[in-house]
């Protein structure tokens, strides 16, 4: 029977099953996990679209367990940040975040362009240009998290890479369930709790199966905010679940439908004062968000022997609302930026305002997606390996804003990006020596983009200068832009491969990737911004695998990136987007892990980055700050996990990590230039129980670190309040797990 990772205890064999059995519940002490790998050799990579072994993929590629990222309790995208050094995030909230691979990253806040980093739910993309929805990941098999560009497999959006998260599957045959619960303790802030559930339910003669998960998550608040007398403000509540129906109807047919659904509610931003007392911030209005996502989703696949076909599509809706806070500051503007310039270029102003008046900025973003892909593929056999595909999208993104007290909110102009994406894509691998292979593909996108701007704000007039109509209507003129146009890009692909011994692997990759233009606002007008690509070189040195005695990868990647997408800050104050020039980024990463005896484990990461923007846009302002944002130079992360069999009936497993993020900046420009990161972050788990019972207790932030993960609460208060999003204090959580 599978213990937890890499383990196995021998037990009495059940009696032998009739010719056809009724559905059976699985054995207490046997929950039915994945069987581990005996080496690397045998670790599939099915991000690959074709499986490729791990040992013939060309690329780096990180694969996590699923039973890794639940060790200590579920959480979301952090529980992946915490195992990756390549990974980085923004830190604006739950369901509100931008992720980055390798040092691709653009902006820190969420507008009309598309992610760099593709996210994946098994075969079905989940998102395109909204933010990472951060769905909890309860039940799930794997994570494969692919580095670098990808174009040719996946398309726009992976400039970075891809993280594609893999659910565990219905299991016809099979009634099994599993129940998991905590509850926390934060110093200096609230208690929180969370629980979440699995259930496989056998139908129809052992050709169906429905896998029901559930979920609810509460994390205590730890910001205070005196202006407001009030404590811990910063709690956020998650909830979710999803559903999936496998049908196998026989002869290698299987029909798995899906539906996801997740809700997230900020009661407020979670940033601090820099310069204040630990942990708090005074500010006058409620900064809370809040998001939900859903996602329905249908995947078919047909298997022959040497052959597969695979059919997904998916229908994806994404809402987030979020409040900042715009109050105008008493006393007279030392930076002239953000909200003493806004207000001016309204076209009404609200009756009373004044500074130190409450105000709030709120913005929703709605976003609609459409995907759907049929690939047919053969695994690499005797030599030789290929996989055919079409896809298209479809995606609708709607953002509005509005300022001013509440109840008193004026509209700013807002904007609605469409795209429509046709794209055929093939590769193909080819063994032209012993043990050395060549791989080369394509992709050719077609894309229609068209949008137009919403509630027009025009400039404000005094009124002794409303004479000026021509004015008022050249403004709306240029304000009311509609764009349409098509585009195609052609993203090839190379690598070659080759198998020096048994266990060591060397690789060399050329690999492109980019993103279509869109609409962005600036100034209260909208403006076009144009599409982005990237052209990396990529090489490196695999030996072994997860589960080996001893595991090295290394590799050395250098980017192109033309016409970069980021934010940076317009003359209103607000962010915008625009093409700010062309950069380029050197990155060296090191991972490696050793097994020096059966039940420990020992792993470390390191990573270096090295990003600039070399030839800015002759309009963008930089200053002395041309490092690519949100990215530190270095990263790096180690990790110990030991187990044992402490009696027949009794395990031990404990698993303790920590994580350094460097020294990175918000954004591009003077403005942008606050400084973050420069961090430890800690972990320590302990689990004390059977496979099927246990109870898990969890320390995180052992040094109770403030720390600073993102420099931005609200852009109102750039250069003039320093503003930290620090580290989640110290925190306990008591646990317990059940499978049956």
């Amino acid at each position: 029977v599978a213990l937890p990772g890499d383990g196995w205890r021998i037990v009495a064999a059940a009696p032998a099953a009739a010719a056809r059995p009724a559905p059976q519940r699985a054995p207490a002490a046997a929950p039915p996990p994945a069987p581990a790998p005996e080496s690397g050799s045998d670790i599939i990579v099915t991000a690959s679209k074709r499986d490729a072994r791990l040992g013939d993929y060309p690329a780096t590629v990180n694969m996590i367990d699923g039973r890794d990222l639940a060790f200590g309790g579920e959480g979301g995208t952090d529980s992946i940040l915490a195992r990756l050094a390549s990974l980085s995030s923004t830190h604006l909230g739950a369901g509100r975040n931008k992720l980055f691979i390798r040092g691709i990253a653009d902006s820190s806040f969420t507008g009309p362009t598309q992610a760099t980093v593709g996210q994946y739910f098994g075969d079905v993309r989940l998102s395109y240009n909204a933010p990472d929805p951060d769905l909890k990941l309860y039940d799930i098999a794997q994570v494969e998290v692919l580095e670098g560009p990808n174009g040719t497999l996946y398309g726009a959006g992976s400039l970075g890479g891809i993280i594609r998260v893999v659910r565990n599957a219905p299991r016809p045959g099979m009634l099994e369930g599993a129940l998991s619960a905590g509850a926390s303790l934060t110093q200096h802030g609230d208690p929180g709790a969370d629980i979440g559930g699995m259930i496989n339910l056998p139908m129809a003669d052992d050709n169906m199966a429905l896998r029901l998960v559930g979920y609810g998550v509460t994390e205590g608040g730890y910001i205070d905010n005196p202006l407001l007398d009030r404590k811990n403000v910063n709690r956020t509540d998650t909830y979710g679940g999803r559903a999936t129906l496998r049908i196998a109807p026989g002869d290698g047919w299987t029909i798995d439908i899906g539906a996801t659904y997740q809700d997230i509610h900020g009661a407020d931003s979670q940033y601090a004062d820099r310069d204040g007392p630990r942990l708090t911030r005074s500010t006058r209005v409620d900064q809370g968000f809040d998001g939900s996502y859903a996602l329905g989703d249908l995947v078919v696949t047909k298997d022959w022997d040497d052959l597969r076909l695979v059919s997904s599509t998916g229908i994806a809706r994404q809402k987030l609302g979020e409040r900042y806070d715009a109050t105008v500051p008493d006393g007279p503007a030392d930076d002239g930026t953000a909200i003493n310039r806004l207000w001016p270029l309204l076209a009404v102003r609200v009756a009373g305002v004044a500074e130190g008046v409450p105000m709030a900025f709120t913005q929703h973003n709605n976003t609609r997606f459409f995907s759907h892909e049929t690939r047919l593929s053969r695994p690499t056999r005797d030599g030789f390996g290929w996989v055919v595909g079409a896809s298209y999208l479809d995606n609708r993104a709607k953002l509005r804003r509005s300022l001013g007290p509440d109840g008193l909110a004026v509209p700013l102009t807002g904007v609605i990006n469409r795209i429509r994406e046709y794209t055929a894509y093939g590769e193909a691998s080819v063994e032209v020596l012993r043990d050395l292979t060549f791989t080369a593909g394509g992709r050719v996108t077609h894309s229609r983009l068209s949008g137009e701007g919403v509630d027009i704000a025009l400039p404000y007039l005094a009124p002794e200068n409303q004479d000026e109509g021509a004015a008022l209507q050249l403004a709306a003129a240029n304000a009311r832009l509609r764009a349409a146009r098509g585009e195609t890009n052609v993203s090839p692909s190379l690598a070659l491969s080759a198998q020096l011994m048994p266990d060591l692997v060397f690789f060399l990759r050329y690999q492109e990737g980019f993103r279509p233009g869109g609409l962005a606002i600036e100034d209260q007008f909208v403006r076009r911004f144009k599409g982005d690509q990237v052209k990396t070189w990529e090489s490196g040195f695999r030996h072994g695998g997860p589960g080996d005695a001893f595991m090295l990868a290394t590799s050395f990647s250098y980017t192109r990136w033309q016409d970069i997408q980021a934010d940076y800050i317009d003359a209103t104050g607000l962010p915008t987007t625009a093409n700010i020039g062309d950069g380029r980024i050197y990155s060296i990463a090191a991972n490696a892990g050793w097994r020096p005896f059966a039940g420990l484990g020992i792993d470390a990461a390191i990573i270096y980055n090295d990003s600039k923007v070399s030839d800015p846009a002759p309009a963008i302002t930089l200053g002395r700050l041309s490092q690519l944002p949100n990215v530190a130079e270095w990263s790096a992360r180690g990790g110990v996990d030991y187990r044992a069999i402490l009696t027949d009936d009794l395990d031990l497993r404990v698993g303790a990590n920590l994580r350094y993020v460097g020294r990175s900046r918000l954004g591009v420009g003077p403005i942008l230039g606050e400084a973050q990161g420069d961090y430890v972050d800690t972990a320590l788990s302990v689990r004390i129980g059977r496979p099927d019972l246990g109870v898990t207790l969890t320390l995180t932030n052992l040094a109770d670190a403030v720390g600073n993960r993102f420099a931005l609460g609200t852009p109102f208060l750039i250069n003039r309040i320093d503003q930290i999003t620090p580290l989640r204090p110290r925190t306990v959580r008591l646990g317990l797990d059940a499978h049956f």
